[in-house]
């Protein structure tokens, strides 16, 4: 990467075979259902994920035990276009308190079709986290990171 691309922002889409209010819906009140196992940070057993559907709202993961991590803050809530929240997670995988220090994801639904969606996705404002957070950008833009969070989503939103 060239040091004018150190503050790009993370890029990715993905056409789904769902209606745009369908994949809205999937995308933000299903997140439990289509999000990779292995992408979380709950010291426990994962037994659901919680997106408060409006602004100002809270996204977060709930253990079997019964406890919380929140991971983000629900910043614009616009069914079926629009869903921005904050990714409150610091380049050490760790919740961030700050958010000075965290970064943005900013996810567009278009319609393709009646029956077809695309989902955009930006991660930006990576540089927020601080130290370390030219890794966090690797591990999000990676075919691992976003790519795979959205292939999962088409999966489950066809289903």
């Amino acid at each position: 990467m060239s040091p004018q691309d150190t503050h790009t922002p993370v890029r990715t889409s993905i056409v789904v075979d769902a209606p745009l209010e369908r994949a809205f819906s999937v995308f933000t009140g299903e997140m439990a259902s289509w999000w990779p196992a292995d992408h979380h940070i709950l010291a426990g057993e994962l037994a659901g994920m919680v997106v408060e559907p409006h602004a100002g709202g809270r996204i977060y993961d709930r253990g079997v035990d019964g406890s919380i991590c929140q991971w983000g803050r629900v910043l614009v809530y616009e069914p079926p276009q629009r869903f921005v929240f904050s990714w409150d997670i610091s380049p050490q995988w760790q919740i961030q308190a700050d958010p000075a220090l965290t970064s943005e994801v900013e996810v567009s639904f278009v319609p393709e079709s009646p029956g077809r969606t695309r989902v955009e996705l930006e991660h930006r404002h990576l540089e927020h986290h601080g130290e370390g957070w030219e890794a966090m950008r690797e591990a999000v833009g990676s075919p691992g990171g976003w790519t795979k969070t959205l292939e999962a989503f088409a999966g489950r939103v066809r289903g």
